[in-house]
């Protein structure tokens, strides 16, 4: 037996008690994360007791953003970042210069180093990976156009680390640190940097997308489902690690990327499949290695720098990006989706709190400041969306100005006085444009069928109405845009977006307008279809449960129909 077992204590103790905590949060109405969080700070090695080994549950960690990144990759095309660019770039950037500001002003104010409220500002302005794809997976937003935004916004956040680690070090020396050892010139360094990830995304994008998916399809015809396992985690890890050592790109964004050309496989639904039990076990264990290196007596030491520091991430950030996608003329459902979603910190907080400090920029204390506002934030996130519906309903029903958002002039948000009259009465209302809204619509058009689309996307909305079709932008729960796609007078609303916050006040208001309509609901989830089903009597279809009543369906009629003469024949002659 070997002397040192630290790994398995590491796994044993983090999964063990993060198990049991975890379902004291839950039975409590509490996010399980919470119990996660609390599990790392026990074997933590600022509490009495079993303290694990912090560096080997940091690579565990590690391990698990590269899976959890690698499969939202599985589910996120290049269009789909393309679609989102309008408002991922602006809103990513407006959004960590704000952050930056606050959180610079606060530690100016507090008396630290120019190098130091940077560094710190820096650190408040970019989300966790891990955080906000785990609340988006939870509430079905993930594959809508609000989760794009917000995995959008994200990669644009990372890409902007990414510059931000490889040139604070030529830097440190002018803002009061520790001069880096090589002397190159920070144009070379910035323009070295820049090369190193254009390179990395175009072998990806034009050769990556090639090769992955024919390695995928090479291992899936062997028949060996672990080996189809091994070849997804390989995968995932090994291209993060290599886009990590060569480009100088972040762990998690070339996992991302990596997931993102294993996508153009017909396999990629299957490989994010195989490897969730993964993501989900080591996701476990980053939020227990955040919890690792917190220590609690930061707040009883400085409450109020704490305060300051979760108000900065919580608050002005949100703010922040609210007012942009606000200002971009997004629905405000979006706009309050979007802030929640980038109202925490996480990973790369860490890595550029630990790089400041080394560099002489950051105070001994402001590691401690950024890990409780990492560990308030994470813990707190779950409430900030389970708020969005109620303060949505609040805001139109108190404030004048929330209803003008959704009032505001814009060509987009009414049907053309030039529309047709057959889409204007006994019409089919298709809410969400996606992969299935499209196919609806594509059936639909075959029959004849006229039909108006309601999407929150203004660009699929404006090529949509280049295309003659009847679109109208804006979200559906709102009446505003229910009653510009006429819905009074409709035959059906059907709503094909698996984004479920909303869902029962879009049909409620739907069926103010028109008692007498008929409702179609998408569901991804077994417990939530049943409830659709019998809170608001809709018909409501489950995607594995209705392709197995087709493909059912299919057998059946092919079992009974009776042998074709050409195989009757050749039935006989076998026998």
């Amino acid at each position: 037996m070997p002397h040192s077992v630290s790994l398995i204590n590491t796994i044993a103790a983090g999964l063990g008690l993060a198990l049991l905590l975890g379902f004291l949060a839950a039975r409590l109405r509490l996010p399980a994360l919470v119990g996660y969080l609390l599990t790392g700070v026990i074997i933590g090695p600022f509490t009495p007791g079993f303290v694990a080994d912090a560096s080997i549950a940091a690579q565990l960690a590690e391990i698990g953003v590269m899976l959890l990144m690698f499969g939202v990759g599985l589910h996120f095309s290049l269009d789909d970042l393309l679609a989102v660019r309008k408002i991922a770039l602006p809103g990513a950037v407006f959004q960590m210069a704000a952050a930056t500001v606050l959180g610079g002003a606060l530690a100016t104010w507090w008396g630290w180093s120019l190098g130091g409220a940077l560094v710190f500002g820096l650190a408040l302005s970019v989300a966790s990976t891990v955080v906000l794809l785990r609340a988006l997976e939870s509430l079905n937003l993930l594959d809508t156009f609000t989760g794009r935004i917000a995995v959008g916004w994200l990669v644009v956040e990372d890409l902007a680390m990414v510059l931000v680690l490889v040139l604070l070090p030529p830097l440190a020396g002018t803002l009061g640190g520790a001069a880096a050892a090589d002397a190159t010139p920070l144009w070379q360094t910035l323009g070295l940097t820049l090369l190193q990830v254009g390179g990395f995304v175009v072998l990806m994008l034009v050769v990556g997308r090639r090769v992955f998916p024919w390695i995928l399809w090479q291992v899936a015809r062997t028949g060996s489902r672990e080996l189809f396992t091994l070849c997804v985690v390989a995968a995932a890890v090994s291209i993060a690690f290599a886009s990590a050592a060569l480009f100088g790109v972040s762990f998690a964004l070339g996992a991302f990327f990596a997931g993102m050309v294993m996508r153009e496989s017909e396999f990629s639904h299957r490989a994010a499949q195989e490897s969730l039990p993964l993501r989900d076990a080591f996701a476990v264990l980053f939020f227990v290695s955040v919890g690792m290196l917190f220590d609690p007596a930061v707040l009883i030491e400085r409450p109020l720098q704490v305060l300051g520091v979760v108000l900065v991430i919580v608050v002005g950030k949100s703010l922040a990006a609210c007012a942009l996608v606000l200002l971009l003329r997004y629905p405000l459902a979006t706009a309050l989706t979007v802030s929640a979603s980038l109202a925490q910190i996480g990973e790369f907080s860490f890595i550029l709190a630990g790089l400041g400090a080394g560099l002489g920029l950051l105070p001994p204390e402001g590691q401690s400041l950024l890990l409780a506002g990492a560990l308030i934030s994470i813990a707190t996130n779950p409430l900030w969306f389970s708020l969005i519906a109620p303060l949505q309903k609040w805001l139109h029903a108190h404030s004048a100005f929330a209803r003008g958002l959704e009032l505001r002039e814009d060509p987009l948000t009414e049907l053309p006085t030039t529309t047709e009259a057959r889409y204007l009465s006994r019409q089919v209302v298709l809410v969400g444009y996606g992969r299935v809204g499209r196919r609806i619509a594509a059936e639909l058009a075959a029959h004849g069928i006229p039909f108006v689309v309601a999407d929150q996307n203004r660009e699929l909305v404006e090529r949509l109405r280049v295309k003659g079709m009847a679109a109208v932008w804006g979200d559906a729960a709102d009446p505003a845009v229910l009653i510009q796609a006429h819905i009074a007078h409709a035959r059906l609303l059907v709503v094909a977006t698996p984004e479920s916050i909303n869902v029962r006040q879009m049909v409620e208001t739907a069926r103010t307008l028109n008692p007498a309509i008929e409702t179609v609901l998408r569901s991804h989830n077994e417990e939530e279809a049943v409830l659709l089903t019998r809170e608001i009597s809709a018909k409501v279809f489950l995607g594995e449960h209705e392709l197995a009543q087709s493909m059912a369906r299919h057998v059946i009629e092919r079992a009974l129909r009776p042998l074709d003469a050409s195989m009757a024949q050749g039935a006989s002659s076998a026998a």
